[in-house]
């Protein structure tokens, strides 16, 4: 197990480049207990950061507190320098958002929930656009199909389409591949790739530690609501050798896990 000096590690990368997000100080507490304390986080422009944790660690709370969809307890979140709670709508216009059980709309058609995101994020030559990711999630088929028709699958694939179709400055993803199939996973892996190359920056929370590891610059691991970790692989690797998955269970002080892969 890492010693508690090692666990305040955090990138020593730097960049000159405006920030697409600024969280300071965020927190949340239920009921006089603290789900998340308090957390600071910057991430550059094109940058994947991998949200990685154990159940109930924080991480959906974060990712909710930084969307705006829950109220912090304190501190603040900014994307493009936009504060979330006083300035929503110019914050929320760069961001999209794919959580890990999408609900989308019983009586709109897929096409229609890519009409009505065009709409509300003002997106010009929306058509043209969704017809790709129709294509690229394999929803050719299902344009028309009502939301309340599809399967967990098909509104995974939706959510993807829709949070990208404005090609939002910030994404966020909750265990975004958890209901789709091998083809649908690639297709995902692959958008994902690219949108950070043309320079959105990314939050991919996931317990597939194999595909946090292929597709992350950075990696924050969160334990009880605490940061325990924030840094690039390399330098997580400096800590502990092995993959990601020896990494998380040394960080996150799994004694046993940790005792039998070396076993």
């Amino acid at each position: 197990m890492l010693s508690h000096s090692m666990n305040d590690a955090t990138s020593s990368e730097s960049t000159s480049e405006p920030l697409t997000l600024s969280v300071r100080g965020l927190s949340r507490d239920y009921e006089g207990t603290r789900a998340l304390e308090p957390l600071d986080l910057d991430l550059a422009p094109g940058r994947i950061l991998g949200l990685v944790g154990p159940n109930g660690a924080g991480k959906t709370t974060a990712l909710r507190m930084i969307a705006g969809i829950l109220p912090t307890t304190a501190g603040s979140v900014a994307i493009l320098g936009h504060d979330v709670e006083a300035e929503p709508v110019a914050a929320k216009r760069h961001l999209g958002w794919v959580p890990d059980d999408p609900t989308p709309f019983d009586s709109l058609t897929v096409w229609e929930h890519l009409e009505f995101t065009a709409r509300l994020f003002e997106v010009d030559a929306w058509p043209s656009r969704a017809e790709v990711l129709l294509r690229l999630f394999e929803l050719v088929e299902k344009r028309d199909a009502l939301g309340g028709e599809l399967s967990r699958g098909m509104r995974q694939k939706l959510s993807f389409a829709c949070a990208w179709l404005p090609e939002p400055a910030l994404l966020l993803l909750d265990e975004p591949l958890s209901g789709l199939d091998p083809r649908g996973i690639r297709a995902a892996r692959e958008a994902i790739r690219g949108w950070a190359q043309r320079g959105t920056s990314v939050i991919l929370s996931s317990h597939l530690l194999d595909l946090v590891e292929v597709l992350a610059d950075e990696i924050l691991v969160l334990d009880r609501g605490r940061k325990v970790f924030h840094g690039t692989l390399a330098e997580a690797r400096a800590l502990r050798s092995g993959g990601l998955e020896e990494i998380f269970f040394a960080i996150t002080g799994d004694v046993e896990a940790t005792n039998e892969e070396s076993a």
